[in-house]
């Protein structure tokens, strides 16, 4: 079984800043009982608002931030994080979607000193399984880490239902992560059908979420199951876009979907928020991508937007953008 060497280790001189809408019930219990336990200092917000989160890091000289990836985002990319001083942060930890290395990088320029890191959850899980420890360096920013102690994970084909062997070194292929320990959920109340879906009779839990893991034990969430793009038999995650897409300079934000091909199947389709000033036009964005990208993963429509939608826990709203 592999576990974690370290967790996530708060002292009494710690400063959180953390802002209830943008964590569901049980990830606010975990930071604001783990913050309590160690006699932290916790400053909640009753909303979010980047000016007021930035100006509250600042004067309180906070220290760890629990981040769900649009405060990430902001922190990398927005105009107004620039000028503040946030030489106290030492670490920003962030979960509920995934980001890559080079944002988790962009991140770490707007906070010198401090590490950039991701866990891994569900409600289901009551509600982490993986992290990245603080004292490991060597694990990189744009994964989930390791499993946390007590915790059993595999990784399985989606099609054919056969586990996926851990790697004797690089990387292994991807496949559905399934979960199990002391903290996966017994069922769901009055439902019987979805506890069967969801939960093996061994006690792993499907976690719908597609994962790589290397040798050392080290994951890497790809999408989720049910929102891979198909195009013309091959698979395309729209995480892996949208993080190409969110290095480009004059974008603000992104998000990709697969919309209906007569030919494809599906084609990836690019909703992009435009950085201030830019005139980024449809052609550059299909450019920029393509250059970067094997030809089936290339995006085949684009479409600005003022803001891509988003849950309170920062997920992106793909079901929305499909409406449109």
């Amino acid at each position: 079984m592999l576990q974690t060497e370290a967790y996530i280790p708060l002292t009494a001189d710690d400063v959180i800043p953390a802002v209830l809408p943008f964590f569901h019930i049980y990830g606010m219990t975990v930071l604001m009982n783990g913050a309590v336990y160690q006699r932290s200092t916790l400053v909640t917000l009753p909303r979010f608002d980047l000016a007021e989160y930035l100006r509250v890091v600042e004067q309180h000289r906070a220290t760890v931030l629990f981040v769900a990836p649009p405060i990430a985002l902001a922190l990398a990319k927005h105009p107004a994080a620039a000028g503040r001083d946030l030489s106290g942060v030492r670490m920003l930890m962030s979960g509920a979607a995934p980001f890559d290395e080079q944002l988790a990088g962009a991140v770490a320029g707007r906070l010198p000193g401090a590490r950039v890191l991701q866990g891994y959850g569900m409600s289901e899980m009551s509600p982490v399984s993986h992290v990245v420890p603080i004292d490991r360096p060597d694990v990189s920013a744009g994964s989930v880490g390791l499993l946390v102690p007590n915790m059993l994970a595999k990784v399985v084909d989606p099609a054919t239902g056969e586990e996926i062997p851990l790697p004797d070194e690089g990387v292994s292929a991807p496949g559905e992560l399934l979960c199990a320990g002391p903290n996966v959920m017994v069922g769901y109340l009055a439902d019987e059908q979805s506890t069967r879906d969801t939960l093996e009779p061994d006690g792993f839990l499907h976690t719908g979420d597609v994962v790589t893991v290397d040798a050392g034990g080290v994951f890497h969430v790809v999408d989720r199951l049910k929102e891979l793009i198909k195009h013309k038999g091959y698979q395309v995650a729209p995480a892996e876009l949208e993080a190409l897409l969110l290095s480009h300079p004059e974008i603000a934000d992104a998000a990709v979907i697969g919309v209906p091909d007569p030919e494809a199947g599906e084609v990836p389709k690019a909703f992009v928020v435009r950085a201030g000033g830019s005139a980024l036009t449809a052609d550059d964005v299909q450019s920029f991508v393509a250059e970067r990208v094997a030809p089936y993963k290339k995006v085949r429509a684009v479409e600005f937007v003022d803001a891509v939608p988003k849950s309170a826990a920062g997920k992106i709203l793909r079901k929305e953008l499909r409406a449109r």
